[in-house]
């Protein structure tokens, strides 16, 4: 241990104790960077949640595929029912694939105002054979 020559008082610390500093000065409270960084994140949260309400896209239009027949080779059947608001009128895309899920026919179907829930038969041509006719999507014109 090292001992202090000069003072003769035996072994100490080699750094003193905590009596030989002066006390240290009271800090300001910092609130102002924890408002800041709330605001940040606050403003950030409520962007994102209108990007998510936003991404829904056009949720007053749905459709709902009843059945489809794809067995002919040059064109396939579908029956689908739109939901939408009466006094609106709306347009849907339906859409034929084959197995390797690639696009054999599309057509656009309008939907005309005057009533809520409609149901469609549509024939499709194909230029060969689908495996599958769904829904793609309907927007409101």
């Amino acid at each position: 241990m090292p001992t202090d020559e000069a003072g003769g008082r035996g072994t100490r610390p080699v750094l003193g104790t905590p009596d030989d500093f002066a006390p240290r000065p009271a800090r300001p409270a910092r609130l102002v960077p924890y408002i800041v960084i709330a605001l940040i994140v606050a403003v950030m949260a409520g962007g994102w949640g209108y990007v998510m309400l936003r991404a829904n896209g056009n949720p007053s239009v749905s459709a709902d595929v009843i059945t489809f027949d794809a067995s002919a080779a040059d064109s396939a059947v579908i029956t689908f029912t739109v939901h939408k608001p009466a006094d609106r009128a709306a347009m849907c895309r339906i859409q034929a694939l084959d197995t390797q899920h690639l696009e054999v026919g599309s057509r656009e179907v309008d939907i005309p105002e005057g009533r809520s829930d409609l149901e469609f038969t549509e024939r499709l041509r194909t230029s060969s054979q689908a495996t599958a006719v769904h829904v793609d999507y309907c927007d409101l014109v």
